[in-house]
């Protein structure tokens, strides 16, 4: 199936609700999308540095505060 859409002719406006409902779409029917196999990869390394207690987690507040900090 191909779909000829007026790309040229469209808004940005326009082209955004068109992503918006592509994804919207794709969510509906998430269990069809097939994760990467480097998604697998990457989560797995992260898991891994959390065992090894090499990463820091904030709060929800304290990251808020930090990035407000940041940012003045």
């Amino acid at each position: 199936m191909q779909n000829n859409l007026p790309l040229d002719e469209m808004t940005t406006a326009e082209k955004l609700v068109i992503i918006n409902q592509i994804w919207d779409d794709l969510l509906r029917n998430s269990d069809d999308i097939p994760s990467p196999e480097w998604h697998k990869e990457v989560l797995s390394a992260r898991a891994e540095r959390i065992t090894k207690g090499e990463v820091h987690f904030n709060d929800f507040e304290s990251a808020k505060s930090e990035l407000r900090s940041e940012f003045k």
